[in-house]
């Protein structure tokens, strides 16, 4: 009887050992040293879709050392150490002892993962994304300043944009399924979304991480949040792809309709781009402060002053950030010309394609658009097809 208990005390102990270390094995270790931050608290937090989550915190002795243990994740996920105001994030996608170091005197320039190619990655995403901010902010206070003119600004933005994204895309589609992939495509310069998952050329990424998220890690929160944000974004562009393959095309497919326009004229008064259905319109969108602009005005009042007795209009749209400038270079011009305050930034380039100005639209009488021009030799061409 009593080699029995012991044996079944042998088997209890040797069960709850092997237990016991399996819940071990669920864990990652966060461990390392921070230095000159003697009697300072460090803070290891979950950076959760819901927000900030409090894991843990350790007041730091004079040696700096410190130790983390937490639940591993079910999928790559995202953490950071605070001290004080300063923070820097980390991804953990496995069971495993992450050894970092880092200085007190600025935490983020001097924290580094050791042999941890995810958080290599991580930080050379932020590397990219903070090089485009500087460069974005150093374009739009030039921009302010009078020293880049509104085209040049758009042409050095969209370059700026476009390297940034041509590199960012090469880390995302070699492992799209990794958190660097997903923590990419989520980067933010002033608040907003560099990808943007409602623009074709951008989805692409956002298709491809939340596709390999759901093959490799499905059911997770994380996962149905970016899948969920991913599939809505299709839908909404969905809705709009006949529209954007409009403003794509030459000749654009009529009876397809277009985005109306309100816009002030220089009196004051708002007008419709709608209001000249029955009319045959150039709708022309231009900056009156550039090199371009005299050429380009002198061309289509020629063109107009032929054109206009057969009930051809035009609605030349100024993106001029100097509203003063632009309202005494139209003031004595034969057509409407409105002007759209925000400038460069305007929701009504994006949403009609137009990327580099000038750009010129023909819209039928009955409000189609029919042809996009990037020069105006083509426009008595293509006038003459609808008239």
């Amino acid at each position: 009887m009593k080699k029995a208990v012991k044996k079944l005390l042998f088997l209890t102990v040797l069960t709850f050992g092997v237990f016991a270390s399996c819940k071990q094995s669920d864990k990652f270790t966060v461990e390392g040293t921070v230095t000159s931050a003697g009697g300072d608290t460090l803070y290891l937090e979950h950076r959760d879709l819901a927000g900030l989550e409090l894991i843990d915190s350790v007041v730091l002795k004079d040696n700096g050392v410190f130790k983390f243990k937490h639940q591993t994740p079910q999928n790559p996920e995202f953490f950071q150490l605070r001290l004080g105001k300063q923070v820097v994030a980390f991804a953990v996608d496995s069971t495993e002892t992450l050894k970092v170091t880092a200085d007190a005197s600025d935490l983020y320039k001097t924290f580094v993962v050791e042999d941890s190619y995810t958080n290599s990655q991580l930080r050379l995403v932020d590397a990219l994304t903070q090089k485009a901010a500087t460069d974005i902010n150093n374009l739009e206070e030039s921009h302010t300043a009078g020293t880049l003119d509104d085209v040049a600004f758009i042409n050095n933005l969209d370059s700026l944009l476009t390297i940034y994204k041509g590199e960012i895309s090469n880390l995302i589609l070699a492992n799209p399924s990794s958190a660097a992939a997903y923590y990419a495509v989520f980067q933010k310069i002033n608040n907003y979304l560099i990808y943007d998952p409602y623009d074709k050329r951008d989805y692409a990424m956002f298709g491809a991480v939340a596709t390999s998220w759901n093959r490799y890690f499905p059911d997770t929160k994380r996962t149905k949040h970016l899948y969920d944000f991913t599939v809505n974004a299709l839908n909404a562009r969905r809705q709009q792809e006949r529209q954007d393959a409009l403003f794509e095309s030459i000749p654009v497919e009529t009876g397809s309709g277009l985005p109306d326009i309100t816009l002030p004229e220089v009196g004051g008064t708002r007008v419709a781009l709608s209001s000249l259905e029955g009319k045959v319109v150039i709708l022309d969108f231009v900056v009156y402060n550039a090199d371009f602009s005299p050429a380009h005005n002198i061309q289509l009042n020629n063109i107009y002053n032929r054109y206009k007795s057969q009930g051809v209009e035009v609605y030349q749209i100024s993106f001029d950030s100097d509203q003063h400038f632009w309202k005494i270079s139209a003031s004595n011009l034969p057509w409407i010309t409105v002007h759209d305050v925000a400038s460069v930034n305007s929701s009504l380039l994006p949403r009609y394609n137009v990327r580099e100005l000038p750009t010129t639209f023909i819209i039928n009488r009955e409000g189609d658009v029919v042809s996009r021009l990037e020069n105006l030799t083509q426009l008595p061409e293509e006038l003459n097809k609808v008239l």
